[in-house]
């Protein structure tokens, strides 16, 4: 959507206009170095909120300015003309960070927490959850299973229930697999529409749980998770489904080629993906209220 692709723009313009990595510097024609991490003094930080000279803009306005941003001719011109007027040229071109990116936080070193297991990231995800699992409680069906859950199947099962009741016998990903096709549906059908998700595939998912199924009848599940059903967000692929983030337009620049690497390790371990979540656009927001597609 217009508003969307807007949003994008503020969102972009935000990110490299964070005053906080430039509290210190002057904006001059010289090159600035910034002091590596480990010479500057949090302690003496101050926040000086840089002010910014763009419109606030809605309704008409917002329309119109994302029109000429869209613009090839005045498109550039428009975007030059902002960056010129809030010192982003010489924010990225003049200034020198020596810091390497951080993909991960860094934290100092600190005494291991008794009863703590820390997993390897790099081994087999499967190892990985059995391990996990052993840290937990001891797992008792008693009272779980009673003939009040035949009335409402499934209410409040964890990970661990729905585990107990495909090793037992008592149900099978299909069956469940079913009711969650149900509930999807009557949600879409609802006036007005109420969606669950953004993509849904009844056909994947029955095949999914096909497969998960013929492996607890062999007696070879491949994990815990085996048979457990995921819904994942809209801005973490999930292939073949695309990832808008929400947007009407992001896939369309970002095609989807495989999984992100969480959905890789979590269908190695047998999980089962229904779709994708709905959210708020480009998750600039806590609402969960987006105008494409309902409230997510």
């Amino acid at each position: 959507s217009r508003r969307g692709r807007a949003l994008a723009v503020w969102h972009s313009l935000c990110l490299c206009l964070c005053p906080g990595e430039w509290e210190t510097e002057e904006m001059g024609g010289k090159v600035k170095a910034m002091a590596p991490v480990e010479e500057v003094d949090i302690a003496a930080a101050r926040y000086e909120p840089l002010v910014l000279r763009a419109p606030r803009l809605t309704g008409f306005p917002l329309r119109a300015f994302v029109w000429l941003l869209e613009s090839p001719l005045l498109g550039p011109i428009v975007t030059s003309v902002l960056k010129k007027h809030n010192n982003m040229t010489q924010m990225l071109q003049h200034t020198v960070i020596p810091d390497r990116p951080m993909f991960f936080p860094e934290f100092p070193p600190q005494e291991p927490e008794q009863g703590v297991v820390t997993l390897g990231e790099d081994r087999d995800p499967v190892e990985r959850v059995e391990e996990a699992l052993q840290c937990l409680t001891p797992y008792d069906p008693s009272g779980r299973f009673t003939s009040s859950d035949e009335k409402n199947p499934f209410l409040y099962w964890k990970i661990r229930d729905f585990a107990h009741a495909y090793r037992s016998g008592i149900t099978t990903p299909s069956a469940v697999a079913e009711h969650v096709i149900a509930g999807v549906e009557e949600w879409n059908n609802k006036k007005p529409p109420m969606p669950m998700l953004i993509y849904f595939d009844a056909h994947d998912l029955r095949k999914q749980a096909d497969a998960s199924t013929k492996r607890f009848e062999q007696g070879s599940p491949i994990s815990v998770l085996d048979g457990i059903f995921f819904a994942i967000k809209d801005d973490i692929d999930c292939f073949p489904y695309p990832s808008k983030s929400g947007t009407t337009f992001f896939d369309k620049i970002r095609p989807v080629e495989k999984d992100a690497v969480l959905v890789a390790r979590l269908r190695k371990c047998g999980v089962i993906f229904i779709g994708k979540a709905n959210m708020h656009e480009l998750g600039i927001g806590v609402t969960g209220n987006n105008p494409n597609y309902g409230y997510g």
